[in-house]
């Protein structure tokens, strides 16, 4: 395990999170499935109760922890794509996988936790400032997916 990892809490489908996260993902793996030693208050003796992950390169644990806490836009993973193709992929695999669309480049996956798919040509844009990134920004705002070839057009002008 590594020295800091993310905790994430689900009700009860880490390991399927988990799973959906490691076929969905490059650098992306499922460790140690860890079952409880006895009886809790949101599950029993040999359900799984902490499952070790990494998602793109970040080390990961999901927590069984029951339906006291849920997921929210203050936590996110950021997903930097190199073009259309691929934005699309991981945008489609979360969406289509009983997810939902936000606005900006931002999804929920099926357990409720939020996404951003940036294709790079948009963070380019917005960290070289002046009316380029304000033309970029403005193109953002106006979708749910990113548009590669939108945010390339607003850049140019």
């Amino acid at each position: 395990m590594a020295k800091n990892t993310i905790c994430l809490w689900y009700d009860k489908d880490a390991e399927a999170a988990a799973r959906f996260y490691a076929e969905t993902f490059p650098d992306s793996t499922v460790g140690a499935v860890i079952r409880a030693p006895g009886d809790y208050p949101d599950g029993k003796q040999g359900d799984v109760l902490v499952v070790e992950f990494t998602v793109a390169g970040v080390a990961c644990i999901g927590l069984n922890g029951g339906p006291v806490f849920k997921h929210n836009e203050a936590f996110s993973f950021q997903i930097a794509t190199d073009n259309q193709e691929e934005t699309d992929r991981y945008w489609n695999a979360i969406v289509e996988n009983g997810g939902q669309e936000s606005e900006c480049g931002w999804c929920k996956d099926r357990w409720g936790l939020s996404w951003q798919i940036t294709p790079r040509v948009l963070t380019e844009a917005l960290a070289i400032g002046g009316d380029e990134a304000k033309r970029a920004f403005d193109a953002m705002m106006t979708m749910r997916k990113i548009d590669v070839a939108a945010i390339e057009a607003a850049r140019r002008g």
